[in-house]
């Protein structure tokens, strides 16, 4: 009887286990079903993102080519007496293929009746778009630059148009166009294939299609576009992949985008394949089911007496852990290299919507995900290191961090150490410093701006020529300098008083610096006395700059009618900064001394 009961007990056992066992596996299943789920659309999210990131940085990048070439005075004056010289633009084409990732820029010129004088990609001259080409008629009613994603007689492209002016007088227009290939071959290198596909109603208006390939009447634009997805979409379909989401299929991630032009209005689509073999996930480990499958009664004995002493040890451990870290009016967060595994009670007077860590958990697994990619702090990746072993790496440097949480920034030092080797657990101490360095940037700013006007001060010009020197020399571009003062400024102090000549001089400085370009740098450097610094800027141009500006302020007129004089030098190469400056000053003096009001090159 007892025996009976014995193998009953036993068999009940197996019976429990086995069902346990095969419950447990389907679990797995699930998860692991889940993880690779959550996953691919973590990864279409981020070549979504990154997609976006690199159309909206060739944009920039071809708005900046046609700003640069707008602004040059030759240019202007080519148009207006419509002699182009078309070898410059070739030999500027040329430059682009061999030194930059544009390795297809096309340019048109065309003068204000919007004539084509010039056409990089075609002979043909001396027509007028104003026909069909309603964007550039808008440009020249408005006068104001535009861009956009868009389809014409000849390819699917990123466009950017600047009007041109002569001494102020609009003369026409220049167009640079650029395509999606060096997009798609960015994506290639990370094992990324694509497809640039503009909608098939668009085919009738393709007359001249640059890459010539079609499919079903959708037009394939990136010539570098692989035969083997087009011939799949073709085969599959090609409407059932241009729905802005995504498919798994034959081992592929198949990502769909949709492309937009200013208007909003949906005109292509930029398919990416990816294999998911290339994807990484976490996949679950099957040899707990060998073992459940081989040696149950052993392992579950095992794994009980385990998970018993591992409960008593962990819960000591925990509660060893809680009062030590509970101790401190510092964060302290307990990690392992990825994940969060217990914090003390102050991290909660900070992360103050959570209760406690298992509901911090549900949206985050690790404190990083708050970390500001500000370039002076800790971020989640550093020098090819998780930012844990970067810390335990770096230990004696002094490590900081900045958090955002909701509306608030917090600024810590942090410091990392072990506190179990055997299981990989860390220390991890987070010390408020906010005050500290709030004031310290406070102290920063205050020490490189100018108290009057708000703008940079001689400090800051000292330091920042050395760098835009440097930049020069680096990268062989271009630098010229703005001096001007303001013509008889003793007299405006003398006769309406100091408190007025502050009040002209702020007023007068915020005036001047909406006219300059965000990367320009002005600064005062004495009473009345002001240098703008201008990369990437000829000394002709320059010269247009001070002149427009000495003009508008002419005829600004706000608190009293003043007048400056201006002096422009161009940077020569290996010129030291004490000469520059020198010829600077002396063109600022001619300017001053040979009538005021005007401007003077040296």
């Amino acid at each position: 009887m007892k025996n009976n009961k014995l193998y009953f007990f036993i068999l009940s056992v197996l019976l429990i286990v086995f069902y346990a066992g095969f419950r447990y596996v389907e679990f797995l299943n699930l998860q692991r079903d889940k993880i690779a789920n959550s996953n691919y659309e973590a990864r279409v999210l981020s070549l979504k993102n990154q997609l976006t990131d690199m159309i909206i940085s060739k944009q920039k990048s071809t708005i900046a080519i046609a700003i640069s070439l707008s602004t040059n005075q030759q240019l202007a004056n080519e148009i207006k007496t419509n002699n182009i010289k078309k070898h410059n633009y070739h030999n500027l084409i040329t430059k682009f293929k061999d030194e930059t990732f544009y390795k297809n820029i096309w340019i048109q010129i065309l003068d204000k009746n919007l004539t084509s004088y010039y056409r990089s990609w075609s002979d043909k001259t001396g027509d007028n778009v104003a026909t069909f080409r309603d964007d550039l008629v808008n440009v020249v009613k408005n006068k104001k630059i535009s861009y956009s994603v868009a389809i014409d007689r000849f390819d699917f492209n990123i466009k950017a148009v600047v009007p041109v002016f002569l001494d102020g007088e609009f003369v026409g227009i220049i167009e640079i166009i650029s395509h999606f290939n060096s997009i798609d071959k960015q994506l290639q290198k990370n094992g990324i294939s694509s497809l640039v596909i503009a909608d098939k109603r668009f085919k009738k208006q393709l007359t001249h299609p640059f890459t010539k390939i079609f499919m079903d009447d959708y037009y394939i634009a990136n010539f570098d576009a692989k035969k083997r997805y087009i011939d799949y979409l073709k085969k599959h379909g090609i409407k059932n992949y241009l729905n802005n989401s995504y498919k798994i299929e034959n081992s592929f991630l198949i990502i769909s985008t949709t492309l937009y032009d200013k208007e909003n209005q949906d005109i292509g689509y930029f398919v990416m394949f990816q294999n998911i073999k290339d994807i990484k996930s976490e996949n679950l480990d099957f040899f707990v089911f060998k073992w459940l499958t081989f040696a149950t009664i052993f392992i579950m004995t095992i794994l009980i007496i385990i998970g018993f002493l591992l409960y008593k040890a962990n819960r000591k451990q925990k509660y060893y852990y809680k009062n030590i870290i509970n101790s401190s009016t510092n964060i302290v967060v307990i990690n392992n290299k990825k994940n969060i595994l217990n914090v003390n009670n102050s991290f909660f007077k900070y992360f103050n919507d959570y209760k406690d860590l298992d509901e911090f958990k549900k949206e985050h697994n690790c404190i990083c995900d708050f970390f500001s990619e500000d370039d002076d702090y800790i971020q989640k990746e550093m020098d090819g290191l998780n930012w844990v072993e970067y810390l335990l790496k770096n230990h004696k440097k002094s490590n900081k961090v900045k958090i955002k949480y909701h509306d608030n920034i917090y600024y810590f030092t942090v410091s990392a150490s072990m506190v179990d080797e055997t299981k990989g657990h860390y220390s991890i101490i987070f010390t408020d410093i906010t005050k500290q360095e709030i004031y310290q940037q406070k102290l920063e700013y205050t020490s490189v701006t100018d108290a009057l006007t708000n703008i940079k001060n001689r400090r800051y010009f000292q330091d920042k020529i050395v760098q835009e020197i440097a930049d020069v020399n680096r990268y062989k571009s271009s630098l010229s300098l703005i001096m001007f003062d303001i013509d008889f400024f003793k007299k405006v102090n003398d006769e309406h008083g100091h408190d007025v000549g502050d009040d002209v001089l702020v007023e007068y400085t915020k005036f001047i610096s909406k006219q300059l370009r965000e990367n320009d740098t002005f600064c005062r450097i004495g009473g009345e006395e002001f240098i703008i610094l201008l990369p990437h800027t000829t000394k002709e141009s320059a010269y247009y700059v001070a002149d427009k500006l000495r003009d508008s302020v002419e005829n600004y007129k706000k608190i009293l009618p003043i007048t400056m004089s201006f002096g422009v030098v161009e940077y020569s190469k290996k010129e030291k900064v004490t000469k520059v400056l020198k010829r600077l000053d002396d063109a600022l003096y001619e300017a001053k001394n040979t009538g005021r009001n005007k401007v003077v090159t040296n």
